[in-house]
């Protein structure tokens, strides 16, 4: 295995109970901090008072917890409470908190006040006081909050949250009931609960939070434990398993948990389905060092190493998804710790392209998900891994693979210092799940496919500027306007004749990209490569026109254009743009660009928008006209 020379760059613990613990006591700290948000305690009742227009504080009590759906700002004032694994103190600084019905639902947990058993009561009482001035909280509603103050309790200022972003994702029509909650019935409404309203969260059920099991809690203490030791050198996690079992929420509330020890985290993305910081059809490598108390379309970030694989399923391709991944590992720095996540695809030639990605990577640590049962997939021990081949790579059975030039895998462990590919070197640490449905990817509580529109959405939201009043429709935005010889272009998953190579691109989402060759073209274009590249990917655009006169593409992106200017190929995958991005902005009077009901099968290079059963809207159709 790899010598791992990187050594942790020790932070200041950045949880609750910062006041000068010894190493031991943060690491035994680091343990308790592995468990799930508690229900209230029998009996207890929230308070909550509002403190402005658009603004409440919340008092928990010892390790009450307050789970919600909707969107709010949150400042602990007092005390330390606990969200998604991330503890926040009085001296951190406001985070956005995005609870939709489409994940499970976040959960505010009071921690236990760490005080010194001499500190006078009447000096917390001051010191809670103070924080409520400070943050403006009105006289009366001070009042309130002291009356039933009590040292051992969290005091929570809850803001109303409103960005450009999430006002440009609720002002589209699938999406403008986004962060309400889904109820069956309508309870009474308490007094607290319509001041929580006022905010914008309403309280639920625990049950619809996240609840972690004996196992989840047990691999989370060890990882943490593990990452949080400087003396095993710095670990790699991979965390694997079947689709819908919660690969995602469980690296995410692991990495908020190390937060609160580390300055940052590095998380790799493998899985090109269900992306966490980019829109879907990428493997990315990202510095992690905020929490991110969301799903994926709330927290949409430029990696520090980013490849379009272009497609959402890298079954027709493994072998460029495994050069992809070897290219993006490559920029592993292996000073701090690395967290990947992996495809839901364990089933046949899957399971064994996790293996040679298992030979690949050489984690430390490889976190198996599954059910009780083992229905999904087998056992992935150290022992298995080894003796077994991989679809690219031979165990020590020697068995049948893929034949591939490998001096891919082969020169890559040889680089590293690796004496024998088949032989990794892991712990494996078995969670299961016990969410209801956990892994059965057919009733998922959000189709795969509209996740991915999210994230797209979460994306351009982007492009609204940050002091705008309104949200702008896309089509009022000003796009770049980019010379055909400016940049290679390539479609990736298909063949497209030439002659029919603009009505592809026209109106179609593209990564923008640079390849390491310079682009020399003497006519005007455009500039098409026969070899799809792996490079760097520095964002994504729409072509929201293409000019046949000028020849010029007209590209819609939020990327800045200090990146913009190394950007040197197009490249356009099999992932599109969600329908409501053509049919449902406002402001378009007539026929709506790009949008037909009446098909024309005559025009090559159109096709046909696939139909979200999740939405009952009328079905359309796509084509390009550059009359």
């Amino acid at each position: 295995m790899p010598s791992r020379r990187g050594r942790l760059r020790r932070a200041p613990f950045r949880g609750a109970a910062a006041d000068g613990r010894s190493d031991a006591a943060r690491r035994e700290l680091a343990a308790s901090f592995a468990r799930t948000g508690a229900a209230p305690p029998s009996g207890a009742e929230l308070a909550a008072v509002e403190a402005a227009e658009g603004a409440a504080v919340l008092l928990l009590g010892p390790q009450q917890a307050l789970t919600f759906s909707g969107k709010c700002r949150l400042s602990c004032l007092y005390g330390a409470v606990r969200v998604l694994g991330f503890a926040v103190g009085p001296h951190q600084p406001p985070l956005p908190l995005l609870s939709p019905p489409t994940h499970c639902a976040l959960s505010l947990e009071a921690l236990p006040v760490a005080r010194a058993a001499h500190t006078d009561p009447r000096q917390l009482r001051v010191a809670a006081r103070s924080a409520l001035r400070a943050h403006r909280v009105r006289r009366q509603a001070r009042l309130k909050v002291m009356s039933r103050f009590s040292p051992e309790c969290a005091v929570l200022l809850l803001e109303h949250l409103d960005t450009a972003a999430t006002r440009f994702l609720l002002s589209l029509p699938p999406l403008c009931r986004l962060f309400e909650p889904q109820r069956k019935d309508e309870p009474d409404v308490t007094a607290e609960a319509a001041v929580l309203a006022a905010v914008g969260i309403v309280p639920c059920s625990p049950e619809q939070g996240l609840l972690l099991s004996d196992s989840t809690l047990s691999a989370l203490q060890e990882l943490v434990r593990a990452c949080c030791v400087e003396d095993d050198g710095v670990p790699v996690i991979m965390v694997c398993g079947p689709k819908s079992i919660g690969k995602s929420t469980f690296s995410r509330y692991l990495i908020n948990l190390l937060l609160n020890h580390l300055p940052s985290v590095e998380y790799m993305e493998c899985d090109i389905g269900q992306t966490e910081f980019t829109p879907p059809g990428c493997v990315s490598l990202s510095d992690v060092t905020e929490p991110f108390l969301g799903p994926p379309f709330t927290h949409q970030r430029t990696p520090r190493k980013m490849v379009y694989y272009g497609q959402s399923s890298c079954e027709q391709d493994t072998e460029r998804y495994i050069d992809v991944v070897k290219y993006v590992f490559s920029s592993y720095r292996k000073e701090v710790p690395l967290v990947i996540n992996t495809m839901g695809w364990v089933k046949g030639e899957g399971l064994l392209l996790l293996t040679d990605m298992i030979r690949l990577l050489s984690p430390t640590h490889v976190v198996q998900m599954d059910v009780y049962d083992w229905k999904a997939m087998a056992p992935l021990t150290p022992d298995s891994v080894r003796l077994a081949p991989g679809l690219y790579t031979k165990g020590k059975q020697q068995g049948k693979c893929k034949q591939m030039d490998l001096g891919t895998a082969e020169s890559w462990k040889s680089s590293e210092g690796e004496e024998d590919a088949s032989a990794p070197e892991f712990k494996l640490l078995y969670v299961h799940p016990e969410f209801p449905r956990a892994g059965v990817a057919g009733e998922a509580r959000v189709h795969s496919s509209i996740l991915r529109d999210m994230s797209i959405l979460g994306y351009l939201g982007q492009l609204q500027p940050p002091d705008a009043v309104s949200v702008l429709p896309l089509h009022s935005l000003v796009p770049y306007q980019v010379p055909f010889n400016a940049v290679a272009l390539r479609v990736i998953h298909t063949d497209v004749a030439p002659s029919n190579i603009m009505y592809a691109v026209n109106a179609s989402w593209v990564g923008l990209c640079r390849i390491a060759e310079e682009i020399r073209c003497q006519s005007a274009g455009p500039v098409l490569l026969t070899q799809t590249p792996i490079c760097d990917c520095f964002g994504f655009g729409i072509v929201r026109g293409v000019d046949m006169e000028k020849h010029l593409y007209h590209v819609l992106t939020p990327v800045p254009p200090e990146k913009l200017r190394l950007v040197n190929c197009l490249l356009l995958g099999n992932i599109a743009i969600p329908n409501c991005i053509l049919v449902s902005q406002e402001g378009i009077e007539g026929e709506i660009p790009y949008v037909t009901s009446e098909y024309n099968y005559s025009i090559l290079g159109s096709g046909k928008l696939r139909k979200k059963k999740h939405f009952k809207k009328r079905e359309y159709m796509f084509q390009c006209d550059y009359t």
